[in-house]
């Protein structure tokens, strides 16, 4: 095997990104201190080709030199919005009909692994701070929550993990009815 250069990744350029079809998922980010987690979560959108992040509350926005150093360029590529309010994002995100899930540790959330969705629908996922989680305001307000099964003695996880390993869970269900497996 060898490692493949940069140039023969056949990679997007922005102006390919943005005219591309998105996977039909939303990331809303609320209240996340760190800017290095916010990059990576841009980084993580672009990979996937999701269709939006809504930055809430005292989430940092690009332009901004400590997001730029994990989000490689993914803010440019991305589309993004900041909403001050994540309970009004996702009152709208409902009313425009796409099913708004929190990702948190609470009663009767559906683990990650048992989640299943619905072919030609759209998702928003909700991740919250890194010491408080999502707010139970925000949570009440959702369709429901996933969580993610974690059996070491931590049960906690970064949050741009966390979103890594959402997005990359539903992509491939969502990928799975496209081609039928």
């Amino acid at each position: 095997m060898r490692k493949l250069a940069n140039s023969e990744l056949e990679r997007k350029n922005i102006d390919e990104f943005k005219q591309a079809d998105k996977t039909p998922i939303i990331i809303v980010l609320d209240d996340i201190r760190s800017l290095h987690n916010i990059g990576s979560v841009f980084r993580t959108a672009d990979a996937f080709l999701i269709e939006k992040i809504y930055l809430c509350g005292i989430t940092a926005t690009p332009p901004n030199k400590e997001i730029h150093k994990t989000a490689l360029g993914a803010t440019e590529t991305v589309t993004w919005e900041y909403a001050k309010d994540v309970l009004e994002v996702i009152k709208q995100l409902k009313d425009e009909k796409i099913s708004v899930y929190s990702i948190e540790q609470v009663e009767n959330s559906v683990m990650l692994n048992d989640f299943q969705i619905e072919p030609n629908h759209k998702y928003a996922l909700v991740f919250g701070n890194e010491v408080k989680g999502v707010a139970q305001e925000a949570i009440h307000l959702s369709d429901g929550v996933i969580e993610i099964p974690q059996l070491g003695t931590k049960h906690s996880l970064n949050i741009s993990v966390s979103a890594g390993i959402v997005v990359w869970d539903l992509f491939q269900k969502i990928d799975n009815l496209k081609t039928g497996i």
